[in-house]
This record gives C-alpha cells, sequence and structure tokens, in this order.
C-alpha cells in the first residue's frame, strides 16, 4: 500500500511538472472537457431528477404529521440534494463511467508500448497525457454537480406534486426558505476534490499496468473500486472539516 502511494505521489509530482508547450495541452485539456462534461451531462440529468423525486416521496412519507409543515419537505430535499446526494452519487456514477474509461486508456497505450515511444521522443508523458484529464476533471465535475442540484430539485418538484404529496407552493417555499449559501461552497469543494480523485486515481491504475491486455481489465475494475472508496472517504473528511 505504501509503496502504490508513494509512486501515485511521484507520478503527480512528474504529471504537474511545467509543460513545454501550453498550446499543445488545450487542445487536449479541450477534447477532455467534452468528454468528461458535455457527454456526461444526460446520464447525471436523468440520475439527478429521479433521485430528486424518489427522495420527495421517501421524505413526505416520513413527516406524516399534521404538526410539522408541508413546506420542511422541500427543504429536507434541497439541502440533501446540495450536500450530499447530487456531489456523492455524481460522483460514484461518474468514477464508473470516466474512471474505467480513462484507466483503459492509458493502460493499453502502456501494454501497446505507446508510452514508452513517446518517452523516447523525448516527452514528459504523465503531463502530457494524465494533466489535461485531471484539469478537466476538476473544472467539469463541480459544473456537472451544480446541473445536477437544479435537476435534482426540479425532479423533486415534479415527483411531489404529480403524486400528490406536496403542492406546488408549498415546495417552492420550502427550497427558497432558510437557504445557507455556505452549503453550495461545500457542495463545489466535494466537486473538485471528487473530480481529481476521479481522474488520478485512473490515471495512475491505467499508467502502470503491465502484462497484457487481461491486466488492463483488471486494472479498469480496480480503478472504479479505489475510487469508490475513496470518494466516500473524502465525503467523510470534507463534512466533517466543513460542516
Amino acid at each position: 500500500m505504501f509503496t502504490d502511494f508513494g509512486r501515485y505521489i511521484l507520478l503527480l509530482k512528474a504529471v504537474f511538472k511545467r509543460p513545454e508547450q501550453w498550446k499543445i495541452y488545450w487542445k487536449n485539456i479541450a477534447h477532455e472537457m467534452v468528454y468528461i462534461g458535455v457527454n456526461s451531462i444526460y446520464l447525471i440529468g436523468i440520475i439527478s431528477i429521479f433521485v430528486g423525486a424518489v427522495m420527495t416521496l421517501q421524505i413526505a412519507f416520513q413527516l406524516q404529521s399534521d404538526l410539522i409543515p408541508k413546506t420542511i419537505i422541500g427543504s429536507v430535499n434541497r439541502d440533501s440534494a446540495i450536500l450530499e446526494l447530487s456531489p456523492t452519487i455524481s460522483a460514484l456514477v461518474l468514477a464508473g463511467k470516466i474512471g474505467s474509461s480513462i484507466s483503459s486508456e492509458i493502460g493499453t497505450m502502456r501494454v501497446t508500448e505507446q508510452i514508452d515511444a513517446l518517452e523516447i521522443m523525448g516527452i514528459n508523458t504523465p503531463g502530457y497525457l494524465i494533466l489535461p484529464k485531471i484539469i478537466a476533471g476538476v473544472s467539469m465535475i463541480p459544473l456537472l454537480v451544480i446541473i445536477s442540484i437544479a435537476l435534482n430539485i426540479i425532479g423533486g418538484y415534479i415527483g411531489g406534486t404529480f403524486s400528490g404529496a406536496i403542492t406546488g407552493a408549498d415546495y417552492y417555499r420550502g427550497i427558497t426558505e432558510g437557504f445557507n449559501p455556505y452549503t453550495i461552497v461545500v457542495s463545489l469543494t466535494k466537486a473538485f476534490v471528487f473530480g481529481f480523485i476521479i481522474t488520478s486515481v485512473a490515471a495512475y491504475q491505467g499508467f502502470y499496468v503491465k502484462g497484457s491486455a487481461l491486466e488492463v481489465g483488471r486494472a479498469s475494475t480496480s480503478t472504479v473500486v479505489i475510487s469508490c472508496i475513496s470518494i466516500l472517504f473524502a465525503d467523510y473528511i470534507i463534512t466533517d472539516l466543513l460542516l
């Protein structure tokens, strides 16, 4: 474990080494932003809408009391979406979608000796291959989380009003009353850290693949497992520090 962590730190040191020519990197960064961000909007959107709808129904079921105002349903759903559901669930989903893809891509380049060829040419391969992915991850995943929060709240409105659990007016009052902007800061902090974990762990697993294509598949599986565990651990640490 300590060996892997040491190699991970040394890889990050090489990744953040000053690039030789930034203009070569910008094209790769733009490409990775499209793949990580734009191509994931549909998946994150569908998940967020249904999670919001289900959460509203469950909250309404738990708060069946004449002493509790219906507006609480909207408030609880809003805070749950901002602080936990949108950043964490989105990160876990993206760890499977993006993390496995990055690991497979870099791992295939390793076993087919493309990375060795780049190193012979004198190119800083960790920076050239990994840095654009990390930059795209830490910039696009927070944007995806913002979209997820909005769709989660909209999904809660749709699910609550269609089922009759809460009226539209009560739900709107609930999501607008008592809002603390600091929760957005916590959510985006989580998204930034999660984006870094997903891309860096996946890149590390792929970069140090040894053997055949079979090992590439195993590296992809390890990427998802380690990323999910790291995300949940980081989620606890950030929550404990910021709240």
